[in-house]
């Protein structure tokens, strides 16, 4: 492929690592993520203008997917933990009796 057409983005999130293996699977050939100072930071090359836009279109929308999976899978396990720290303190409490 010869230089192409490039474009960057870069966004932060608060588990910038975990954001880009969410986004890893529909990750292309033409794209290379990294995360540099806690932002995350993805160049994408392609051939034509065309193919650029709809690659950086795609990208977005697999970004905001990603982002949304990262917090439902963060609070959910926020709740387990909190419920099984409310486990424990019970059990420790019905031992104490």
């Amino acid at each position: 492929m010869s230089d192409g057409h490039r474009a960057t983005v870069r966004t932060d999130h608060d588990d910038p690592v975990l954001v880009a293996r969410a986004l890893r699977p529909d990750n292309t050939a033409e794209m290379e993520t990294t995360v540099e100072d806690g932002t995350l930071r993805t160049q994408i090359t392609r051939e034509t203008v065309g193919g650029l836009q709809s690659t950086v279109d795609d990208y977005v929308v697999n970004l905001d997917v990603a982002e949304r999976i990262v917090q439902h899978a963060t609070d959910a396990n926020q709740t387990c933990r909190r419920r099984h720290d409310a486990d424990r303190h019970q059990t420790d409490t019905d031992t104490n009796l």
